[in-house]
């Protein structure tokens, strides 16, 4: 289960990057040349908070059953001194649920606003801090802190 769980965590990712990218182009744009904001960018603003749902879902399962986690919970003192365990089980969970935080607020605070380029100005501030979160939480395979493959396969 736990392989599963780190392959599909691993697919994930990309839909959440691509998807807040997506969301940031349509902020941008509309923002700046004063769109509508149209049924559609109203359903990519919900998709993407949504995908970051299943993401946060899917990592908090995972979390549950890592190794990781677990050795942190045995010797937490001993644990956090390796870097990579300390970047799962603190910094990486952290950040990640931050970001997610984030998105969902600025997903809400969009949805409430009264003017189409408010709405686009908060998807655009919100979203772009979320994004630079969880771009800085990713263990990319150059981060210094934690390897690991671009993509994990079943």
């Amino acid at each position: 289960m736990y392989d599963s769980l780190l392959s599909i965590h691993s697919l994930l990712r990309w839909l959440v990057v691509l998807s807040l990218l997506l969301s940031i182009a349509i902020a941008l744009r509309g923002y700046f040349q004063n769109r509508a904001f149209s049924a559609i960018d109203n359903k990519i603003r919900h998709w993407t908070a949504t995908i970051g749902h299943i993401q946060l879902i899917v990592g908090i399962l995972l979390y549950l059953k890592s190794p990781i986690a677990q050795y942190l919970f045995v010797d937490f003192y001993e644990a956090i001194k390796n870097w990579q365990v300390l970047f799962f089980s603190v910094l990486h969970a952290t950040l990640m649920m931050v970001a997610i935080v984030v998105l969902t607020l600025g997903s809400a605070f969009a949805k409430r606003k009264s003017t189409d380029r408010l709405k686009y100005k908060t998807m655009l501030i919100w979203y772009t801090i979320a994004f630079l979160i969880i771009f800085l939480s990713i263990p990319w395979p150059f981060s210094p802190l934690a390897e690991r493959p671009l993509i994990r396969t079943f």
